[in-house]
């Protein structure tokens, strides 16, 4: 799928692995690892990208990131430039959070263009222990990819979601054809 010019592609595979500018990590506000995504980007990545979130920690985000934004560091040992950090927000039966978990998106796509980043790899954030149902998930993340897109706010060559299995494979092509 192309948005001007930025090609939106799907992969089943493993996000650390993936050779592109900037990868972004589906984080916990401490910035400091965890499980699921962050913690494989942490523990292929290494001791650089911690460091690089610690001094994050310690000057301007010492309360955390707030959910819905994002912020860069080293990728470390990882094949890609960087890494983009983004809190995404847990699910609620109860509260609409879907311009939190749109907002992560954007501000990562945001990020990109800032550093210069031609192409940015996505989890598919927030579907994991923040228990986002997968099929609204990859409705939000392909929505407001496109949109942020659309407006032609980043210069990149390639946005490519990065799904660990056939479930979210199949969600996720529901939207990227």
């Amino acid at each position: 799928m192309n948005t001007r010019d930025t090609r939106i592609t799907l992969v089943r595979g493993d996000i650390t692995e993936q050779e592109v500018d900037a990868v972004v990590n589906a984080a916990n506000s401490s910035l400091l690892g965890g499980g699921g995504v962050d913690g494989a980007i942490h523990r292929k990545g290494g001791p650089e990208i911690l460091a690089d979130c610690r001094a994050l920690r310690a000057s301007h985000y010492g309360k955390g990131l707030p959910a819905g934004r994002a912020v860069a560091t080293t990728a470390g040992r990882l094949p890609a430039r960087w890494v983009i950090h983004t809190v995404g927000p847990r699910w609620s039966a109860s509260e609409d959070r879907s311009a939190v978990l749109e907002s992560c998106y954007r501000e990562s796509l945001r990020v990109a263009g800032e550093l210069g980043a031609r192409s940015v790899a996505f989890p598919a954030i927030s579907t994991g222990i923040y228990g986002w149902p997968l099929e609204d998930g990859a409705r939000v993340a392909v929505t407001a990819v496109r949109d942020f897109l659309g407006a032609g706010r980043a210069g990149l060559d390639e946005v490519r979601f990065v799904v660990f299995d056939e479930r979210a494979f199949e969600a996720f092509s529901a939207y990227v054809s």
